[in-house]
């Protein structure tokens, strides 16, 4: 189970203060896959006008652009939400870019109260995510939303 606790803490430490985005998120997802057991992916697209772009991540090679609305990243920032999805095959128009994937949450970031990026974690097992996972992702997404709000 992950200390969501420590990791926001840990993040905090990690990237306070530096003044580059791209290092930061970078930061940011080696210590989300360091600390998370049992997921495949984790990493950030971040919305450049309506499309989501690939950012930094861990894992294997994902989909460059998700375009508006599509997959479980795009209902996330068309609804605003965090998407906790048990099954990803089940979801309509789950977009495929690691066949291993089974499960995925996927946490809109905010800066000037806009949505600006995404953190997606995929796991090869399915409902692997939980409610506590939802809110420890959350919980990490403010850490980065408030850490780097005026590098967006």
């Amino acid at each position: 189970m992950t200390n969501y606790t420590a990791l926001c803490q840990q993040l905090s430490g990690l990237i306070g203060g530096v003044p580059h985005l791209i290092a930061n998120l970078s930061n940011a997802s080696a210590a989300l896959w360091q600390a998370m057991e049992d997921i495949n992916w984790v990493g950030f697209y971040i919305l450049e006008g309506d499309t989501l772009v690939l950012g930094p991540f861990q894992g294997k090679p994902a989909c460059i652009e998700i375009g508006p609305g599509r997959g479980v990243c795009g209902a996330a920032v068309m609804t605003g939400e965090t998407q906790l999805v048990a099954d990803v095959h089940a979801f309509p128009g789950h977009i495929a870019c690691d066949a291993a994937s089974r499960s995925e949450v996927v946490v809109p970031i905010r800066a000037g109260g806009k949505i600006v990026a995404v953190l997606d974690v995929d796991s090869p097992i399915p409902g692997r995510f939980t409610e506590d996972d939802r809110r420890g992702l959350e919980h990490c997404a403010a850490v980065v939303e408030q850490e780097l709000a005026e590098l967006w």
